[in-house]
């Protein structure tokens, strides 16, 4: 019983250590949404990854808004190549996408759809940090 708690316990710190690596880690400006956008910090979450709102800009200017803190992207993945499969919320129509993304240097192009494919949203997102 102690070995499987061991081998649970090393499986856990390889992932976790994998997953402290991944690329696309760091804030993100998100594209603007009709003059707004925000600080995203894409980071690993629970052996996922997941990008929090840091902060919230209208027309260049810093706002309070109640979603910093709050996650932009969730339950996201890495399937290779760059690639990752997850959820996105989206704060301008309240929608949550089941999305992927697509990293390429400083560029992160974010897609999502609702609605089996019905309602469609796509994003470029500009590395920061």
């Amino acid at each position: 019983m102690r070995y499987v708690g061991v081998v649970v316990f090393v499986g856990m710190m390889v992932g976790a250590s994998a997953a402290s690596a991944d690329p696309v880690f760091g804030l993100w400006q998100t594209q603007p949404d009709k003059g707004v956008y925000y600080h995203v910090q894409m980071q690993a979450c629970g052996g996922k990854i997941c990008g929090v709102f840091r902060q919230k800009f209208e027309n260049g200017a810093k706002v309070a808004s109640d979603v910093v803190g709050k996650n932009a992207m969730f339950d996201m993945v890495a399937t290779g190549n760059g690639e990752y499969k997850g959820k996105a919320w989206r704060p301008s129509n309240g929608k949550t996408y089941n999305g992927s993304g697509t990293l390429s240097g400083n560029a992160l192009k974010i897609g999502g759809c609702v609605l089996g494919g019905l309602i469609c949203s796509k994003q470029t997102w500009k590395r920061l940090k």
